[in-house]
């Protein structure tokens, strides 16, 4: 494999919103984020990387953007994130931004030129589709629920929105448009961003003909999704923004993608592929409901560790994936994938470290390092998420109760993810001396940095010691190229697999028990003169698991316990 600068790196995802307010509105800025530089460095974090921060009126949390060149008053100035640009490069750390270039906000200047002329150059920038016998083009539900087709008022056309219709779908298949955003693109490379964080990607093929499919639903619409996986072509407009913008650069970049064909993944992150890495979902895919939240699956041990085996050996000789326990749209890992019994100290540092020396690029959620947890609100109008509500409507839609709509949102609510960072027990959590744009969840009294910054047994520490054995000079090599071989698949409830560089007698066996009781697992024989040494416990038993397999050829981890041994 080709070396790339990034390859050993430890990604945070920074909710600007909700990360530190240095000005007392209640919103996080860029001000608060620089204030927090020393403490994402000493947790070990190389690479940052910010959810939008562009000019936007917010309908979907700046997923909606109206300018490209501008920073949003809300987060600061171009003057304060210049700032960043150099003081994360004092400290060696690199800036991600967010790129969201499958849809705009109805208030950009293009979807307002094309509004003002539906039949000028503009429109073309859009999607503007002459309507059927009266109605929308065809029955295409968005992922925000209702018809992914608005009408442009004053004509017989509608414009296609895969998400909210503030969100107007642009149409790569325009050379003009193309420009536009790869000169946009370059301009913030040329900046100095190390790269991006790319939304949304696979949606920016569109097949032209809108052709309608089977509904899916009691709404007669069919989710937008089927026409995602049903089109072919978007690779050639993926590899043509690369050589166009990223290529050029050197830049990093991760893909959010969905729906990909199978035999596609080489394409995408191979050796020369259209990005640097994508995200692993395989895990978030697993409670998924047929229809939303209401009828989702609950979470089976053996199929989390399995699903994330098999994702972890298909990029064996491929390329790396980043490795994700949570992010903005995603509910808290904690409360997700851990067991009742185990969604406590123990258990947050057990996933923790599994999660961690995977193979591939770590991505650390901010809070996810303190082990925050979903946040239980008393009523629906105490969200603030566009998906929550629709999903809390669906819910009542198909027959649920209030109480058992709120409890889907309770687990599954992106706004799990984006309650303000809880950096001290003080009012609002030390996030703010204001209102928070949302409300606080309860328990920052209980769960806080400032806290388990005085602990060396906490789960902040816990991330500090597995970021710090990653990056070890002695060991850097195999959690970065080392393979992936997982071991005792059938032990029940233990996630255990191997980090090894072939040609070397370097084998670093990664093992964590989740189940409730404890579990003995046997070690591999080793040859004569074979030094196996502890280099991680959750539970600080370096000592007595090193005596414990001299012993008995043996290690007994308790219930919620990870460890980390050198073969």
């Amino acid at each position: 494999m080709q070396r790339k600068w990034w390859h050993d790196k430890v990604a945070y995802q920074i909710y600007p919103k909700s990360f530190m307010d240095s000005n007392g509105d209640g919103i996080g800025d860029l001000r608060g984020i620089i204030s927090k530089l020393d403490y994402l460095q000493e947790l070990g974090v190389d690479i940052i990387w910010l959810s939008p921060i562009y000019q936007s009126p917010f309908v979907d949390q700046g997923y909606d953007i109206s300018d490209y060149y501008k920073i949003a008053e809300e987060f600061g100035s171009m003057e304060e994130f210049d700032e960043l640009l150099e003081e994360t490069k004092r400290r060696g750390m690199y800036v991600l931004m967010d790129l969201v270039v499958n849809h705009c906000s109805d208030q950009h200047e293009w979807f307002r030129k094309a509004l003002a002329d539906p039949d000028g150059e503009y429109a073309d920038y859009f999607y503007f589709v002459k309507g059927k016998d009266g109605k929308a083009p065809s029955n295409y539900r968005s992922y925000f629920g209702g018809s992914a087709w608005e009408p442009v008022p004053g004509t017989d056309m509608y414009y296609l929105h895969m998400f909210a219709k503030e969100q107007p779908d642009l149409n790569w298949e325009n050379p003009k448009l193309r420009k536009e955003i790869y000169r946009m693109i370059n301009w913030w490379l040329e900046k100095g961003l190390a790269g991006f964080r790319i939304d949304a990607i696979i949606n920016v093929k569109k097949d032209t003909a809108f052709p309608s499919f089977e509904p899916d639903g009691p709404d007669g619409l069919a989710t937008c999704v089927k026409m995602v996986e049903e089109v072919d072509g978007v690779g050639e407009i993926l590899e043509d923004m690369k050589k166009n913008t990223f290529e050029k650069y050197d830049a990093f970049t991760v893909a959010e993608v969905f729906n990909m064909k199978e035999d596609e993944l080489r394409e995408f992150v191979g050796e020369n592929g259209h990005f640097s890495t994508m995200f692993d979902f395989s895990a978030q895919t697993l409670t998924e409901g047929e229809h939303g939240w209401y009828d989702s699956r609950p979470l089976v041990f053996r199929e989390w560790r399995d699903i994330i085996f098999a994702s972890q050996k298909e990029m064996e000789g491929i390329g790396f994936k980043a490795n994700i326990i949570e992010n903005h749209d995603e509910p808290r890992g904690a409360s997700r994938f851990l067991p009742e019994y185990a969604q406590n100290e123990e258990g947050k540092k057990t996933i923790a470290v599994t999660s961690t020396l995977l193979r591939g690029i770590p991505f650390i959620y901010q809070g996810q390092e303190i082990g925050m947890e979903n946040c239980r609100r008393n009523s629906i109008s105490e969200y603030n998420d566009i998906s929550t509500i629709d999903q809390y409507q669906e819910a009542l839609r198909a027959g649920c109760t209030e109480e058992e709509a709120l409890e889907y949102c309770y687990k599954y609510s992106r706004d799990n993810a984006r309650t303000p960072m809880q950096w001290n027990d003080d009012v609002n959590g030390g996030f703010t001396k204001g209102r928070p744009w949302l409300a606080m969840n309860p328990d920052y009294t209980r769960i806080n940095v400032e806290e388990q910054e005085k602990r060396e047994d906490s789960v902040l520490s816990c991330y500090k010691k597995v970021i710090a054995l990653r990056k070890a000079p002695e060991y850097r090599e195999a959690f970065t190229y080392g393979r992936f071989l997982p071991d005792y698949e059938d032990h029940d409830y233990i996630f255990a697999y191997h980090r090894k560089i072939e040609g070397t007698d370097q084998d670093i066996l990664i093992a964590a028990n989740y189940g409730k009781e404890s579990d003995t697992i046997t070690l591999q024989e080793g040859t004569e003169g074979t030094v196996r040494k502890v280099l991680l416990s959750t539970s600080g038993r370096e000592e007595e698991i090193s005596g414990e397999m001299a012993g008995e050829n043996a290690v007994t981890l308790g219930s919620c316990e990870a460890v980390v041994i050198l073969l």
